[in-house]
Protein backbone atom coordinates (compact mmCIF):
# COMPACT_ATOMS: atom_id res chain seq x y z
CA UNK A 1 0.00 0.00 0.00
CA UNK A 2 1.11 3.67 -1.21
CA UNK A 3 0.29 6.70 0.27
CA UNK A 4 -1.00 8.94 -2.41
CA UNK A 5 -1.13 12.67 -2.23
CA UNK A 6 -3.13 14.47 -5.17
CA UNK A 7 -4.18 17.52 -6.19
CA UNK A 8 -7.24 18.58 -8.23
CA UNK A 9 -9.49 15.66 -7.66
CA UNK A 10 -12.78 16.70 -7.32
CA UNK A 11 -13.83 15.47 -10.95
CA UNK A 12 -12.43 14.25 -14.24
CA UNK A 13 -8.86 12.55 -14.14
CA UNK A 14 -7.64 13.62 -10.79
CA UNK A 15 -11.38 12.36 -9.15
CA UNK A 16 -10.45 8.75 -11.70
CA UNK A 17 -7.00 8.49 -10.38
CA UNK A 18 -7.73 8.90 -6.82
CA UNK A 19 -10.79 6.09 -7.15
CA UNK A 20 -7.83 3.52 -9.08
CA UNK A 21 -5.68 4.46 -6.18
CA UNK A 22 -8.21 4.06 -3.26
CA UNK A 23 -9.67 0.59 -5.34
CA UNK A 24 -6.58 -0.71 -5.03
CA UNK A 25 -6.29 -0.52 -1.10
CA UNK A 26 -3.97 3.04 -1.83
CA UNK A 27 -4.49 5.20 1.33
CA UNK A 28 -5.90 8.70 -0.69
CA UNK A 29 -5.78 12.37 0.24
CA UNK A 30 -6.81 14.57 -2.48
CA UNK A 31 -6.20 18.81 -2.10
CA UNK A 32 -8.89 20.75 -3.79
CA UNK A 33 -10.76 23.61 -3.54
CA UNK A 34 -14.11 22.34 -2.84
CA UNK A 35 -15.41 18.65 -2.93
CA UNK A 36 -17.92 16.90 -4.93
CA UNK A 37 -19.86 13.88 -3.98
CA UNK A 38 -18.71 12.06 -6.10
CA UNK A 39 -15.19 12.48 -4.83
CA UNK A 40 -16.98 12.37 -0.90
CA UNK A 41 -18.34 8.68 -2.02
CA UNK A 42 -14.98 7.32 -2.69
CA UNK A 43 -13.81 7.59 1.26
CA UNK A 44 -10.61 8.69 0.41
CA UNK A 45 -9.30 11.79 2.52
CA UNK A 46 -9.94 15.12 1.68
CA UNK A 47 -8.45 18.88 2.38
CA UNK A 48 -10.85 21.21 1.43
CA UNK A 49 -9.98 25.04 0.57
CA UNK A 50 -7.15 24.21 -0.65
CA UNK A 51 -5.94 26.86 -3.53
CA UNK A 52 -3.01 25.54 -5.10
CA UNK A 53 -2.06 29.52 -6.00
CA UNK A 54 -2.44 30.33 -2.48
CA UNK A 55 1.04 29.94 -0.87
CA UNK A 56 0.00 30.19 2.70
CA UNK A 57 -2.64 27.38 2.56
CA UNK A 58 -0.05 25.30 0.65
CA UNK A 59 2.53 25.74 3.35
CA UNK A 60 -0.28 24.51 5.71
CA UNK A 61 -0.54 21.22 3.96
CA UNK A 62 2.13 19.30 5.07
CA UNK A 63 0.79 20.24 8.92
CA UNK A 64 -2.77 18.57 7.73
CA UNK A 65 -1.56 15.83 5.92
CA UNK A 66 0.41 14.48 9.03
CA UNK A 67 3.69 12.96 9.23
CA UNK A 68 3.30 10.09 7.88
CA UNK A 69 5.67 9.93 4.58
CA UNK A 70 4.10 10.59 0.78
CA UNK A 71 5.17 7.55 -1.64
CA UNK A 72 3.26 9.38 -4.70
CA UNK A 73 2.38 12.91 -5.04
CA UNK A 74 0.21 13.87 -8.29
CA UNK A 75 0.12 17.13 -9.36
CA UNK A 76 -2.77 16.87 -11.16
CA UNK A 77 -4.87 20.56 -11.38
CA UNK A 78 -4.68 22.56 -13.84
CA UNK A 79 -6.49 25.43 -16.09
CA UNK A 80 -6.96 26.39 -19.29
CA UNK A 81 -7.89 29.90 -20.83
CA UNK A 82 -9.03 30.80 -24.29
CA UNK A 83 -6.08 32.65 -25.80
CA UNK A 84 -5.56 33.36 -29.58
CA UNK A 85 -3.56 35.51 -31.56
CA UNK A 86 -6.71 38.02 -31.80
CA UNK A 87 -7.81 38.03 -27.97
CA UNK A 88 -4.88 38.00 -26.19
CA UNK A 89 -5.53 38.41 -22.68
CA UNK A 90 -2.62 38.78 -20.46
CA UNK A 91 -4.16 37.97 -16.95
CA UNK A 92 -5.48 34.69 -18.38
CA UNK A 93 -1.65 33.85 -19.13
CA UNK A 94 -0.59 34.66 -15.97
CA UNK A 95 -3.46 32.48 -14.13
CA UNK A 96 -2.39 29.65 -16.09
CA UNK A 97 1.11 30.17 -15.31
CA UNK A 98 -0.07 30.64 -11.66
CA UNK A 99 -2.20 27.10 -11.76
CA UNK A 100 -0.07 25.10 -14.09
CA UNK A 101 3.43 25.78 -13.37
CA UNK A 102 4.41 27.69 -10.31
CA UNK A 103 1.77 25.83 -8.13
CA UNK A 104 2.77 22.38 -8.81
CA UNK A 105 6.99 23.40 -7.99
CA UNK A 106 5.58 25.38 -4.75
CA UNK A 107 3.50 22.31 -3.61
CA UNK A 108 6.08 19.70 -4.32
CA UNK A 109 8.88 22.00 -2.77
CA UNK A 110 6.85 22.13 0.15
CA UNK A 111 6.43 18.72 0.87
CA UNK A 112 9.71 17.66 0.33
CA UNK A 113 10.43 17.11 3.39
CA UNK A 114 7.56 14.24 4.10
CA UNK A 115 8.54 12.44 0.72
CA UNK A 116 9.88 8.71 1.52
CA UNK A 117 12.87 6.92 0.07
CA UNK A 118 12.07 6.22 -3.40
CA UNK A 119 9.17 8.57 -3.74
CA UNK A 120 7.65 9.51 -6.91
CA UNK A 121 6.12 12.73 -8.69
CA UNK A 122 3.89 12.97 -11.57
CA UNK A 123 2.94 16.16 -13.27
CA UNK A 124 0.05 16.29 -15.27
CA UNK A 125 1.17 18.10 -18.11
CA UNK A 126 0.07 17.86 -22.07
CA UNK A 127 1.59 17.56 -24.89
CA UNK A 128 0.29 21.25 -25.98
CA UNK A 129 3.29 22.00 -23.54
CA UNK A 130 5.85 20.25 -26.83
CA UNK A 131 7.48 22.68 -28.75
CA UNK A 132 7.91 20.32 -31.01
CA UNK A 133 4.82 19.04 -31.30
CA UNK A 134 3.35 22.33 -31.87
CA UNK A 135 2.08 22.55 -35.19
CA UNK A 136 -1.06 24.50 -34.71
CA UNK A 137 -0.33 27.66 -32.75
CA UNK A 138 -2.66 29.46 -30.86
CA UNK A 139 -3.65 28.56 -26.85
CA UNK A 140 -0.53 30.41 -25.35
CA UNK A 141 -1.33 30.70 -22.37
CA UNK A 142 -1.62 26.94 -21.94
CA UNK A 143 0.76 26.09 -24.71
CA UNK A 144 3.60 28.42 -22.58
CA UNK A 145 2.23 27.17 -18.99
CA UNK A 146 2.82 23.49 -19.95
CA UNK A 147 6.23 24.34 -21.21
CA UNK A 148 7.04 25.64 -17.82
CA UNK A 149 5.64 22.55 -15.82
CA UNK A 150 7.82 20.40 -17.94
CA UNK A 151 10.81 22.43 -17.48
CA UNK A 152 10.22 22.34 -13.94
CA UNK A 153 9.25 18.82 -13.70
CA UNK A 154 12.87 17.94 -15.63
CA UNK A 155 15.00 20.04 -13.15
CA UNK A 156 13.25 18.58 -10.15
CA UNK A 157 14.00 15.07 -11.85
CA UNK A 158 17.56 16.14 -11.79
CA UNK A 159 17.81 17.67 -8.51
CA UNK A 160 15.95 14.89 -6.72
CA UNK A 161 17.74 12.21 -8.25
CA UNK A 162 20.49 11.70 -5.01
CA UNK A 163 18.07 11.27 -2.62
CA UNK A 164 16.29 8.18 -5.41
CA UNK A 165 13.00 9.96 -5.92
CA UNK A 166 12.15 9.90 -9.18
CA UNK A 167 9.67 12.17 -11.70
CA UNK A 168 6.91 11.28 -14.24
CA UNK A 169 6.04 14.34 -16.78
CA UNK A 170 2.85 12.81 -18.08
CA UNK A 171 0.16 13.67 -20.85
CA UNK A 172 -3.45 12.43 -19.87
CA UNK A 173 -4.46 12.02 -23.70
CA UNK A 174 -7.51 14.23 -24.80
CA UNK A 175 -10.19 12.94 -22.27
CA UNK A 176 -13.60 13.78 -22.08
CA UNK A 177 -13.53 16.07 -19.34
CA UNK A 178 -15.02 19.35 -18.72
CA UNK A 179 -11.81 21.25 -19.51
CA UNK A 180 -12.48 19.53 -23.03
CA UNK A 181 -16.32 20.57 -22.86
CA UNK A 182 -16.53 16.63 -23.08
CA UNK A 183 -14.95 16.26 -26.26
CA UNK A 184 -12.13 14.20 -25.95
CA UNK A 185 -11.51 10.69 -27.39
CA UNK A 186 -11.28 8.63 -24.08
CA UNK A 187 -12.78 8.45 -21.03
CA UNK A 188 -10.90 10.07 -17.13
CA UNK A 189 -11.48 6.19 -15.91
CA UNK A 190 -8.87 4.97 -19.24
CA UNK A 191 -6.28 7.98 -18.77
CA UNK A 192 -6.73 7.68 -15.39
CA UNK A 193 -5.23 3.97 -15.46
CA UNK A 194 -2.92 4.64 -18.12
CA UNK A 195 -1.21 7.35 -15.81
CA UNK A 196 -1.02 5.05 -12.56
CA UNK A 197 0.58 2.78 -14.86
CA UNK A 198 3.28 5.26 -15.79
CA UNK A 199 3.87 5.64 -12.36
CA UNK A 200 3.69 2.60 -11.12
CA UNK A 201 6.44 1.46 -13.63
CA UNK A 202 8.59 4.78 -12.75
CA UNK A 203 12.16 4.15 -11.74
CA UNK A 204 15.12 6.59 -11.27
CA UNK A 205 16.74 5.55 -14.57
CA UNK A 206 13.57 6.58 -16.60
CA UNK A 207 13.37 10.02 -14.12
CA UNK A 208 12.28 12.81 -16.52
CA UNK A 209 10.66 11.44 -19.35
CA UNK A 210 7.75 12.78 -20.90
CA UNK A 211 5.04 10.09 -21.12
CA UNK A 212 1.80 9.84 -22.87
CA UNK A 213 -0.89 7.98 -20.55
CA UNK A 214 -0.23 5.11 -22.77
CA UNK A 215 3.09 4.50 -22.89
CA UNK A 216 4.83 6.92 -25.82
CA UNK A 217 7.99 8.84 -25.31
CA UNK A 218 6.59 12.32 -26.65
CA UNK A 219 9.27 14.90 -27.95
CA UNK A 220 9.81 18.48 -26.37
Amino acid sequence: MARVVLTGGNRGIGLAMAGLFKERGDEVSVLCRQSSSALAALGVHVLENIDVTDQAAIRDVPQQLGESPIDILVNNAGIMRSSTLQHLEVEGIREQFEVNAIAPLFLAWSLLDRLSPNAKLAFITSRMGSIADNTSGGSYGYRMSKTALNMAATSLSHDLAPRNISVAILHPGYVQTDMTRNTGDVSPEFSAAGLIQRIDELTPKTTGTFWHAQGEVLPW
